[in-house]
């Protein structure tokens, strides 16, 4: 049994290890065809006849220690592919940016423009191209896409999440 004072200790590592979920950070898509529901025409990938490139996204209230974001692309009808399987892109910051549009980025390349960059390339490089964001592939079978967007401090390989917001892509 945990005596008071390792409870205390206990739980205040717990809080100091989670991420601060900012209170007034928030992401939505700027383009109202992702609605949530369907994943929009076009926006598959290759190996189904599409071109899909990332959402265009708002991102408010980005605390004052994030020097980026990480947009983590997920099928969560699919273990192998869910928590970041399509890929993780990152898109660097200027100190003290507060609220940012992030423009598309092009799926299936690994060449990505600054201020984007790779953190994670996506998990299945042999089911259609290889790259940093594999776009919605389920081949039209119902699967659940969503979008982990996380305002996160880097200091080289390390990478401190600050905060974070989910969107759900849709089905496809």
């Amino acid at each position: 049994m945990f005596r008071h004072s390792q409870l205390l200790v206990l739980v205040s590592a717990l809080i100091l290890s989670a991420p601060l979920a900012a209170g007034d950070f928030s992401a939505s898509f700027s383009d109202p065809v992702w609605d949530g529901a369907k994943v929009p025409e076009g926006e598959q990938c290759q190996k189904f006849g599409g071109a899909g490139k990332t959402p265009e996204l708002e991102v408010s209230g980005i605390p004052d220690k994030a020097n980026a974001l990480v947009l983590e692309f997920s099928d969560g009808s699919v273990a192998a592919m869910d928590n970041g399987g399509h890929g993780k892109v990152g898109f660097s910051l200027s100190s003290g940016t507060t609220e940012v549009t992030v423009p598309r980025a092009p799926g299936h390349t690994s060449d990505l423009e600054a201020p984007f960059f790779v953190a994670m390339e996506h998990k299945a490089p042999n089911w259609d191209k290889a790259g940093a964001y594999l776009p919605p592939c389920s081949g039209g079978r119902g699967n659940r896409y969503y979008l982990t967007v996380k305002a996160v401090h880097r200091m080289g390989d390390e990478i401190n999440e600050l905060a974070s917001a989910v969107l759900e892509m849709g089905s496809y």
